[in-house]
């Protein structure tokens, strides 16, 4: 399984996954998420403080909807970039986002972005943190690009804080999400990676304390629908 993987081996394994899966991407996501996912993604725009004019990237954008909310922030003047290392995602991306002129898209590790420091007023990056080869790597790069009072967002699945609701959260990721995929004619293989990754995620707090260390201050967390998903916004100094 992935988890044992490293570096580029992880990187690898992980753009062969989400390859296999692309085409059918959009769809489990909001059959997963049972629709939640473009409101989880609008709340941590929200949270941006993005405004009109403003500049901001999307890292691991995958099909590209967190760069469809931050543009709807940046409006007409603003500028989003889309930046992902697996092909056939971008190539979903191209396609939905065509006629979005201030939105575009950069093949890249999460690790090494081809942009200058200072370059963006937010960083932000959805339901990817598990899949990178280093989360402190990856927070550090997103610090690096976002200008001095940027902000820095991960939205993430982390499962609930309530001990009563973990039974409910374990039968839905390990019962009803295989059986959807199934359902749907998916691969097995992505949906068990999703379960192993999230049990093997860190914790909000870990999470928080690595933003921290990459400089990040003002660190805020919002749990949303019961904990299952959660925001971490930090500020470059």
């Amino acid at each position: 399984m992935c988890e044992k993987l490293v570096g580029g081996q992880k990187q690898r394994y992980i753009d062969r996954l989400f390859a296999g899966i692309a085409p059918k991407y959009d769809l489990l996501n909001s059959v997963i998420s049972l629709g939640r996912h473009k409101a989880w993604r609008r709340a941590a725009v929200r949270m941006s403080g993005l405004a009109a004019g403003n500049r901001a990237v999307d890292v691991a954008t995958g099909t590209g909807d967190f760069a469809l909310e931050l543009a709807r922030a940046v409006g007409s003047t603003g500028r989003v970039v889309g930046v992902d290392f697996c092909g056939p995602m971008l190539d979903l991306a191209a396609r939905k986002l065509a006629r979005r002129q201030i939105i575009s898209l950069v093949r890249a590790n999460a690790e090494h972005l081809p942009f200058a420091a200072d370059a963006f007023d937010c960083a932000a990056i959805g339901f990817a943190l598990r899949n990178v080869s280093s989360v402190p790597a990856t927070i550090a790069e997103m610090s690096r690009v976002v200008k001095p009072g940027g902000r820095v967002i991960s939205l993430e699945i982390v499962g609930p804080r309530s001990r009563l609701l973990v039974p409910v959260w374990r039968l839905y990721l390990f019962g009803l999400v295989p059986r959807l995929a199934q359902a749907f004619r998916a691969r097995r293989e992505p949906y068990d990676y999703l379960r192993h990754s999230v049990q093997g995620f860190c914790s909000r707090e870990e999470l928080a304390g690595i933003f921290r260390e990459c400089g990040l201050v003002d660190i805020r967390i919002r749990d949303l629908t019961f904990g299952v998903v959660c925001i971490h916004m930090g500020t470059k100094r």
